[in-house]
């Protein structure tokens, strides 16, 4: 096996565009796969390299850095529009997953049930990919395309999510339902954020679900339909026709009915749990 532990970005970039090598950061999902398929060829540590990780904004965009684990985003002094990501990291395995795990490996593993990914929509976020030739930027949407694919090419990696400053006074929820609160693979999530104007109408609302769909979906008829309405109706609006676009499967953990239900059901309570909050 090769394993090679490069202290810059462009040392790693350097290595990744000369072979194909499989990128280890916190290892969360590589280590636990490595159980029955046994472990990669050819690793790559990014670890290392310090200026991945991290949170800093700028007048238009907040940067994570590709190494920030979900316990740096747990204990970040972020706004309210971020408690949905926030509230997440909370979930994602146990506290030691959450040291060490990343944003940037929850996203290029790209399973189904990846619990940063419904937040990351709702926050119109972005991916930045990194190589040798330069730079380029893609919406989570175009980034994860289904079951453990994602849009990352040969001798790219992620150095970092990035996420628009579009929303003012915004305040979020999340919420993820498994069959235990920790170490669990989750039966559905949501993300829901809710911006309103000095009269409490929802001048903006993104909704998001995990788990019920190859990839998370915004749930874009609902979205659109809450523009108007006061944050305190807001949950007696949500009704099971705007969720068609999803398509849950059965099994060993619910049956698709019932996620889609419980998705229903989950996105009631956090645009509820939003108007307690504004």
């Amino acid at each position: 096996m090769t394993y090679v532990l490069p202290k810059t970005l462009a040392e790693a970039l350097e290595i990744k565009a000369g072979q194909e090598m499989t990128v280890l950061a916190g290892g969360t999902d590589v280590f636990p796969a490595a159980t029955s398929l046994g472990m990669p060829d050819n690793i790559m540590d990014i670890s290392a390299i310090s200026d991945l990780r991290g949170i800093s904004d700028t007048d238009d965009q907040y940067r994570f850095g590709a190494l920030t684990t979900w316990s740096d985003i747990a204990n970040a002094d972020l706004p309210a529009q971020f408690d949905c990501l926030k509230q997440a990291a909370l979930e994602v395995g146990s506290i030691q997953i959450q040291n060490a795990g990343t944003i940037a490996g929850n996203l290029c593993n790209a399973s189904p049930a990846a619990d940063g990914v419904p937040p990351l929509l709702a926050l119109n976020a972005q991916v930045e990919l990194s190589s040798k030739d330069g730079v380029r930027v893609l919406p989570i949407q175009e980034f994860v395309l289904g079951n453990r694919r994602t849009a990352l090419q040969p001798g790219e990696l992620v150095s970092a999510v990035l996420v628009p400053k579009d929303l003012s006074g915004a305040v979020s929820h999340f919420i993820k339902l498994g069959a235990r609160k920790y170490l669990v693979i989750s039966i559905t999530m949501v993300a829901v954020i809710v911006e309103v104007d000095d009269q409490n109408k929802i001048t903006q609302a993104r909704i998001s679900v995990g788990a019920c769909s190859e990839v998370a979906m915004r749930i874009e008829a609902l979205e659109q339909a809450l523009i108007g309405c006061a944050a305190s109706d807001a949950a007696a609006s949500v009704k099971v026709d705007y969720f068609s676009c999803l398509s849950p499967i059965s099994d060993v953990r619910a049956k698709a009915e019932y996620r889609r239900n419980a998705a229903v059901e989950l996105v009631t309570r956090a645009l509820a749990k939003c108007a307690e909050t504004l």
